[in-house]
Formats: structure tokens, sequence, C-alpha cells
């Protein structure tokens, strides 16, 4: 474990629910275990279905509020999501290799690929722009408004911890979605703040 725990020193074990960290509703754990030694690395929250709830009436509850900023102001928490992310890609990669047996290498690609689609997406928000059109057999035309349909949850497979839910949140809140991720149950520092 001595191995290890500089690297999992900041690593929350409990989960993020609106807006805090709170332990299972039941007390439920289970062991991460690192697949190189078979060793456990961490305990960690196991989430229910009523902490599942929780977190969506969490979502739902802070949805107004989100949906209510600007794009410009959404553009910039996208943004400072990237820079984050970045800022401590080497520490996330290590987890990853750490949790999912990944190559280092391919694990700080993951780290970038994800850290990306906050950029994109950030650079994306400002532009929500929305078109008219018309309907090729009445004429009348189409309008398209782009808005904030309410949340998403979100499903984590398991080879790409990093990557799809990142490019899915960016996506989603770029238009003022809120969201929810839930990890696989032997996997979870992919639940990022």
């Amino acid at each position: 474990m001595a191995n290890y725990d500089n690297l999992l020193a900041n690593v929350p074990t409990d989960l993020w629910i609106g807006g805090k960290w709170r332990k299972a509703s039941d007390g439920g754990r289970f062991d991460v275990v690192d697949p190189a030694t078979e060793r456990k690395i961490a305990s960690v929250a196991s989430a229910t279905v009523d902490d599942a709830k929780a977190a969506l009436d969490a979502a739902e509850g802070a949805f107004e509020g989100w949906a209510g900023r600007k794009p410009r102001e959404r553009a910039e928490i996208l943004r400072k999501a990237y820079e984050l992310i970045m800022r401590d890609a080497e520490r996330f990669a290590k987890l990853i290799t750490l949790e999912n047996g990944k190559a280092l290498p391919d694990s700080r690609g993951e780290v970038a690929y994800a850290a990306e689609f906050f950029r994109w997406y950030a650079e994306e928000a400002v532009r929500n722009v929305g078109e008219v059109s018309r309907a090729p057999a009445s004429g009348a035309r189409i309008f398209v408004h782009h808005k904030p349909a309410g949340i998403a949850v979100l499903v984590t497979p398991w080879n790409f911890p990093r990557r799809w839910p990142r490019a899915r949140l960016a996506r989603r809140s770029r238009p003022a979605a809120r969201w929810c991720s839930s990890p696989r149950p032997t996997r979870r520092s992919q639940c990022w703040r």
C-alpha cells in the first residue's frame, strides 16, 4: 500500500452528490484492486439505488441555475475544467494505469483526449446557434433553437473510464444540461468534480 500512498493521498473515496462528499446511504464500500498486483489500493463508497436517486434529484435541483447561465459563463467553466485536467494530467494517467492496468502512455493519451472534449465544447458553447429552414414537402418554416432539455445519466465503460464520460459531459454541458455519472463497480476515481 505504501507505493500508492502519495498518488492516492487526495483521491476522494465517497460519493459526490449535491455539491458535497458523502458516504453511501447503506454504508457500503468496495475495494479497488490493482490488476497488476491484485493488491487493494483503496476502499470506496458503493452507491445504492437511493444514492442514485439522490444524485438525480441533486442534478435536477441544480438544472435551472446551470441552464440560466449565459453561454460565455458555461464556456469559461468548461475551459477551466480542461485546464484543471491538464494541470493534473500525469497524476490522472497514473491513476488510470493503477486502477485499470493500462500502459502509462495509453493512460496519458486517454487523459489528454478526455480533456480536449472540454476545450472543444468550451469553444463551441459560445456558438450556440439555431437554424431556420423550410420543410421539403410543405414549405413550412422550421425553427431550431438549442436550449437545455434536462439532465443526462452517464454510464462509464470499463476500458475508457475517463474519455467517454468526459466527452459526454462536455457535450451536454455546452447547451446547459446537468449530468450524473456512474463508474463500473470495480473502478472508482473516474468520478471527477
